[in-house]
């Protein structure tokens, strides 16, 4: 059976990345290699990994494109669900991401809003669906 079990993000610097994502959202290192090039957290059930771009760059030989703050955010997002989306979303910005969106309620009765962490990518901070 397959299982969705985890996403990589290339970042320019693991250990910070890593850092942010703690402070921000609370989630537990699971581990950073020894030459901080790879780690780890866990989030739940998925884990959300992050790996220096020089390694992405020895994986991936004919490149891929760098995020950022400069260049808009990709078509695609972290999910990260709350109770309180307010409160997590001021830890967030307090940890150092950048804000796109204000929470807003969806017609549906959700609360979303968007920031974008160190390396700009973006993240959904929104109440549970059901």
């Amino acid at each position: 059976m397959n299982q969705f079990r985890y996403t990589i993000l290339y970042v320019k610097d693991v250990t910070a990345t890593i850092s942010f994502y703690e402070q921000a959202f609370g989630f537990e290192r699971i581990f950073i290699s020894p030459d901080n090039d790879y780690g780890e957290l866990n989030t739940g059930s998925t884990t959300l990994s992050f790996a220096c771009l020089e390694l992405a760059h020895s994986n991936l030989r004919a490149g891929f494109t760098e995020s950022n703050l400069t260049n808009k955010p990709f078509a695609m997002e972290i999910g990260i669900t709350t109770e309180n989306v307010d409160t997590t979303l001021k830890l967030a910005l307090e940890a150092g991401a950048t804000l796109l969106e204000e929470p807003k309620t969806k017609p549906w009765g959700q609360v979303v809003a968007y920031v974008r962490d160190l390396d700009g990518f973006l993240i959904e901070i929104c109440t549970p669906m059901g």
